[in-house]
C-alpha cells in the first residue's frame, strides 16, 4: 500500500505526528509517496497513493468552539475519488468535532473515509502507532 500525508502544523506537533505515521506505516511495509503541507500538496504523491491521510491541528477558546485549522483549506484539496483516506489531529485541550468536521470533507471530496484519530500532543508516540496498526488493518481487510 502507498500512503500520501499531507499536514497543517503551527508549532510542530502536527507534523512531528505525521512523520511518526509515515515510520510506522514504513515499518508496516507501506510506501510513503509524500509527506508534505496541505497548503502546498505534492499532487503527484497524492495522485501515487492509494490512501491520503490529512492532518491538522485543532483552535479554539479551551473547551469551546474547536475546529480544525485550516478547513477551508481542505475543502481545495484535490478530488480523492477511488482512493481510501483518513484524517488526524493534534490537539491539547479538547478536539471538539474537529475529527467529524474532517472525515466530512474528505468524503465530500470523493474519498473512502477510513476514520480518523485525534492525537493529544502529549501522547504522539503511542497515539500515532496505534492509529496506523489501525489503519494497517483496516486496509487489510478491504483488499
Amino acid at each position: 500500500m502507498k500512503a500520501a500525508i499531507l499536514v497543517e502544523s503551527l508549532t510542530g506537533n502536527t507534523w512531528r505526528a505525521g512523520e511518526m505515521m509515515a515510520e510506522h506505516l514504513q515499518q508496516a511495509g507501506w510506501g510513503i509517496t509524500t509527506l508534505s503541507p496541505v497548503k502546498q500538496p505534492d499532487y503527484s504523491g497524492v495522485q501515487a497513493a492509494e490512501l491520503v491521510l490529512v492532518g491538522t491541528w485543532v483552535h479554539g477558546l479551551f473547551v469551546v468552539g474547536q475546529a480544525p485549522w485550516g478547513l477551508g483549506t481542505l475543502e481545495k484539496l484535490p478530488a480523492m475519488k477511488g482512493k481510501k483516506a483518513a484524517a488526524f489531529c493534534t490537539y491539547a485541550l479538547n478536539p471538539g468535532k474537529s475529527l467529524q468536521k474532517m472525515t466530512g470533507v474528505l468524503d465530500r471530496l470523493g474519498a473512502e473515509v477510513l476514520g480518523g484519530v485525534a492525537l493529544h500532543r502529549a501522547k504522539l508516540p503511542q497515539h500515532t502507532e496505534e492509529f496506523a496498526a489501525r489503519l494497517v488493518e483496516r486496509a487489510d481487510e478491504l483488499v
